[in-house]
């Protein structure tokens, strides 16, 4: 059988005396949707990060595509594949929409283009980002500076930069908090879209369990740091430990 797209083994990161994800082990298949849900503080956060990269894990490895990537910072993980859109927004706010997607289209293209390429290639480059632009529907938005824009257009341009940089591992960390009602579907179409992919990977940390259901193709639940539940979103919703850990109803 070949190597997971994504693979945590005993994952573990301690804040002082604190152990805030605790020999955490998983594995994520191509083609596949994972929610990770759990409580305030459970670690989902902090799991992720030590996946991408933002945190250096205390024990325990990260391994992409088979690759031990537990080492690398999260610019070598980018390359390798692996897409992140953070619970808060990481654009640069004085450039426009469209500067902030070129950016990410020609960082993508530089992994295998000389400068002189690149710049004979800029017509193709740039259309390229003006479809990412209208596929997250935001064309009408592009000469706006990024810090106008409102907070869900915003959680829009994050997900075009992540689409720009084509990687098999898409990430999201509560893609949906902070959206107005009716900002919520474009953002769950855009995630049906990746899922449509045949062999795209995604990671979703998510509260709502309205977006969890509609989505997930499996459910891993965190508690205390710890992986308490993973199986069929039916059936770990419904399991005694995630009704008690994570929707506050006593076990029976």
């Amino acid at each position: 059988m070949d190597a997971p797209a994504l693979e945590t083994r005993d994952l573990t990161i301690r804040f002082g005396g604190h152990v805030a994800v605790d020999k955490v082990s998983c594995s994520f298949r191509s083609g596949s949707l994972t929610a990770i849900v759990g409580p305030n503080g459970a670690g989902k956060t902090t799991y992720f990060n030590l996946i991408s990269g933002q945190l250096k894990a205390s024990a325990g490895t990260v391994l992409l595509k088979g690759e031990d990537v537990t080492g690398l910072p999260v610019s070598a993980r980018t390359h390798r594949g692996m897409g992140r859109a953070f619970q808060l927004t990481n654009l640069f706010p004085n450039l426009t929409v469209a500067e902030n997607v070129r950016l990410a289209v020609q960082s993508r293209a530089r992994v295998g283009l000389d400068l002189v390429s690149l710049w004979s290639d800029r017509r193709a480059l740039i259309e390229k980002a003006e479809a990412m632009l209208a596929r997250v529907r935001l064309a009408d938005r592009r000469d706006a500076a990024v810090a106008s824009l409102s907070h869900g257009d915003q959680r829009k341009l994050e997900v075009a930069l992540m689409l720009a940089l084509e990687p098999d591992i898409f990430m999201f960390d509560e893609p949906t908090a902070g959206m107005s009602v009716d900002e919520v579907p474009t953002i769950l179409e855009l995630i049906q879209e990746i899922k449509a992919r045949a062999n795209a990977t995604i990671l979703l940390v998510e509260h709502k369990m309205d977006v969890v259901r509609s989505l997930a193709d499996r459910i891993i639940v965190l508690h205390n740091g710890q992986l308490v539940a993973d199986g069929l979103p039916a059936e770990v919703i419904a399991s005694a430990v995630v009704q008690e850990a994570y929707l506050g109803v006593a076990a029976a």
